[in-house]
């Protein structure tokens, strides 16, 4: 077993199973807080189909358990032994579950947990907020565009939270559902702004005033990358910095005229979520108007944030 640093405790491991991608987070409390020692993102698209099929595929199924097997290699290399690891979207909504929760158990040592979209949220809302050290009486919306939901809390940047919902609406869903062309067409723009423009109109959080708008997750740092041309990808000038709306919609712009063969070679943005970006950047847009911000905080943590900092207090 390995010996935990001089003034480290033990090092925990979290991994969050996402519709989209699998990120996994390796880190010590300190003196001075949660300390990260490795993270790894893989795009495995665990709910490919989901929205139509209601069920997980084999093949996604697959690719998903390949890239935990590579995560559990990581984690008996550094000997650690406790280990966290969640569900969202596509686990929440999809038949096959079970059966995959299991094989992933025989992988891992630990069977993943289907979490509600209210944990969810107060999860990406704990660990979003981390590393921002705004001030703790400050008033903060987080949200989180995922591949299949996105999550909206307000609360204190302490960590008190007052509202906190989670819709189904995200870039893997949007996608699905909205695009049929590429680029996309005229009729697939149109198809996408109604759908977002609907589900939008159900989320009661609002931001306004002093409120601090911060978007987590792999769609808002994709964006800020490809606008500061941030290539390859590096999580500290990511985290923390700021995106405004005018910068998000000339992205967006830029991406939904660039077919997809060329949006892969985009500085930034990652092959494997060149599909569903578009898709992803209106939302983004979107959801700041809706929340009427003109500019918000980019947070590259979430979900295996928030349950690191839970399970190094156990």
């Amino acid at each position: 077993m390995t010996t935990p640093k001089a003034g480290a405790e033990e090092l925990v491991g979290t991994i969050d199973i996402g519709t989209n991608s699998v990120l996994l987070l390796l880190a010590r409390r300190t003196v001075s807080g949660l300390v990260p020692e490795y993270e790894a993102a893989t795009i495995t698209r665990l709910g490919e189909g989901v929205d139509r099929k209601r069920e997980l595929s084999a093949a996604a199924c697959e690719r998903t358990l390949e890239c935990l097997a590579a995560y559990a290699k990581e984690l008996r290399a550094r000997d650690v032994r406790r280990v966290d690891v969640v569900g969202t979207s596509a686990m929440r909504d999809a038949r096959g579950g079970e059966q995959f929760r299991a094989r992933a158990a025989e992988i891992l040592g630990v069977e993943p947990r289907v979490i509600g979209g209210e944990e969810e949220a107060r999860l990406t809302f704990k660990g979003g907020l981390s590393g921002l050290n705004l001030p703790p009486t400050s008033e903060v919306v987080v949200f989180d565009i995922g591949g299949g939901s996105t999550e909206f809390i307000r609360g204190s940047a302490s960590g008190a939270v007052t509202q906190a919902i989670s819709l189904d609406i995200g870039s893997v869903r949007l996608t699905e559902r909205c695009v049929q062309e590429d680029p996309v067409s005229v009729a697939d723009l149109a198809r996408l702004e109604s759908t977002i423009a609907e589900t939008l109109t159900n989320n009661p959080v609002k931001a306004g005033g002093d409120v601090r708008v911060v978007g987590v997750a792999g769609t808002v740092t994709t964006l800020l990358a490809i606008a500061n041309n941030i290539d390859p990808y590096e999580a500290k000038l990511v985290h923390g910095a700021e995106l405004s709306l005018e910068s998000a919609q000339r992205v967006f712009e830029l991406l939904k005229k660039t077919p997809l063969d060329e949006r892969c070679r985009l500085p930034g943005l990652s092959p494997k979520r060149a599909d569903v970006i578009v898709a992803g950047a209106l939302l983004c847009a979107r959801v700041l108007e809706s929340l009427g911000a003109t500019t918000m905080l980019v947070s590259d943590r979430g979900v295996r944030w928030g349950l690191a900092d839970e399970l190094s207090q156990r």
